[in-house]
């Protein structure tokens, strides 16, 4: 199931996409009073509520195949997607696919590399990179993003997609200028807007293995990154289990896996991203991210 926020004249709403288009969840009211369901309004409740986020997927899953709910379907091109919901925390992995650590020269990695990425950076599906004034080298990263849906510590790698609520597109933006003169990555990967993600959140369910997922990225429709997370050092099992084992991962937490080689600076010539440009992360059965490059 993908499950989406869309902006209503109401403000955020909780979604679907589905085979037909877009069902929004509160459209329905008449339906969910006759069935006695209630689903929170948004994604951003689910997660913030404390309450277990894959009882509440399967009733979504249930209204959804409800035949009446046809009559509340809209088109997507008719809706406008927000990001998903505002992460409680936001780990990212560096180094992660040894190609990228073999094009920045370093080392692969005995262990993953974590570093924070604050909330404040993140937007949504078609908001602007706002390219800041101090930089002159920003860069894209697809990622893919795992979405923790339930307490989660000291897990063991084989028990960890048990914690996972699903998956999305994300763009680990980052001012390559800034990490060189600071010897560490946070401002760097933090400015505001530099955490492009969604536009969907896609459930456990419908990615069984999220190992064996094409990624690319595009800027102005060249693809600069083309690869497979078949190809990341730690998996993601790997990754929940290593964090967990000292960190309390809840609902809401995002942890970005890593980014394949491809990247603007290792370009010969570099690509750094200017105003104008369009970047698209794409992901297979997750999703497409694209957002536009805007000056401050």
């Amino acid at each position: 199931m993908k499950l989406l926020s869309v902006v209503t004249t109401e403000g955020h709403r909780l979604a679907a996409k589905i085979d037909s288009g877009v069902l929004i969840f509160s459209d329905a009211n008449s339906l969910l009073s006759e069935s006695g369901s209630f689903f929170p309004l948004t994604l951003q409740e689910i997660f913030a509520s404390g309450k277990d986020f894959f009882q509440i997927e399967s009733r979504l899953r249930s209204f959804i195949a409800d035949p009446r709910v046809s009559q509340y379907v809209r088109p997507e091109s008719e809706i406008k997607i927000a990001k998903p919901f505002t992460p409680h925390n936001v780990i990212c992995v560096g180094l992660n696919y040894k190609d990228h650590a073999e094009e920045s020269k370093i080392a692969s990695p005995e262990q993953p590399v974590l570093f924070a990425k604050w909330t404040g950076a993140m937007i949504g599906p078609n908001d602007p990179i706002i390219l800041p004034l101090d930089t002159k080298e920003v860069d894209y990263e697809a990622e893919l993003a795992v979405v923790i849906g339930r307490e989660c510590s000291g897990v063991r790698a084989e028990n960890a997609l048990d914690y996972v609520a699903g998956y999305t597109c994300l763009n680990d933006v980052s001012a390559r200028d800034f990490q060189r003169g600071d010897g560490q990555w946070v401002r760097a990967k933090s400015q505001d807007t530099f955490g492009p993600f969604g536009p969907y959140l896609v459930t456990k369910d419908d990615v069984p293995d999220p190992q064996i997922l094409g990624i690319t990225c595009s800027v102005n429709g060249r693809v600069l990154q083309n690869s497979n997370t078949s190809k990341m050092i730690f998996s993601v099992r790997e990754l929940i289990a290593f964090i967990s084992r000292g960190v309390t991962l809840r609902p809401g937490d995002v942890i970005s896996t890593g980014t394949p080689h491809g990247v603007g600076f290792a370009q010969k010539p570099p690509v750094f991203l200017k105003a104008g440009d369009q970047v698209v992360v794409e992901i297979k059965a997750i999703g497409q991210l694209s957002n536009p490059v805007n000056e401050r």
